[in-house]
């Protein structure tokens, strides 16, 4: 996992940030290749569960444009010294910041303002290999802070993140992932 300053020139007229350069990447000896760039616009309260692919590992750049999110990246490489562990982090539209994700984790976040996500992608996504652990799982124990949505009774999952998986159905499923 990296934290990720990214370039930014303020001006009168605001600001420009480069937040992918291959260049940069490369003299830090961060191994990633740019494949597919997408973005989620989501309400305060939302929870996007904790998603990863089954089989092409799908490491990914993330940046809050705009708005606010608790960020939460669960290590599911089986055989890591910090598997089912989980971070987190605060990203928005003010810091700027980054995280790159690596391949093998599960990546989820609380949306605390309305925010619009950017997903910088290092392999194509394909809906049918998508798969993630509920959001509230007991053995993953990840602390969401429902209290900056108003609490548990405003949070918003979509149907498919209310039917998730468990952490031992996935164990059992996979016993992890490469």
């Amino acid at each position: 996992m990296y934290v990720i300053d990214p370039f930014v020139a303020y001006d009168d007229r605001g600001y420009l940030i480069k937040d992918y350069s291959t260049e940069v990447f490369e003299s830090q000896n961060l191994p990633y290749e740019l494949k597919e760039v997408f973005y989620t616009n989501s309400h305060k309260g939302v929870i996007r569960s904790t998603h990863f692919q089954r089989t092409v590992q799908m490491p990914k750049l993330v940046r809050c444009v705009a708005g606010k999110v608790w960020d939460v990246v669960v290590d599911l490489r089986g055989g890591s010294q910090t598997f089912a562990k989980w971070i987190a982090f605060e990203l928005s539209g003010d810091n700027k910041c980054e995280l790159l994700i690596p391949g093998g984790c599960g990546h989820g976040y609380l949306v605390i303002e309305d925010s619009i996500v950017s997903y910088k992608v290092a392999s194509a996504f394909y809906g049918e290999g998508d798969d993630g652990i509920c959001w509230n799982d007991s053995d993953v124990g990840i602390a969401w802070p429902l209290e900056l949505v108003g609490g548990i009774e405003n949070v918003i999952l979509s149907e498919k993140d209310r039917n998730l998986q468990s952490l031992n159905e996935f164990l059992h499923t996979y016993g992890g992932l490469e």
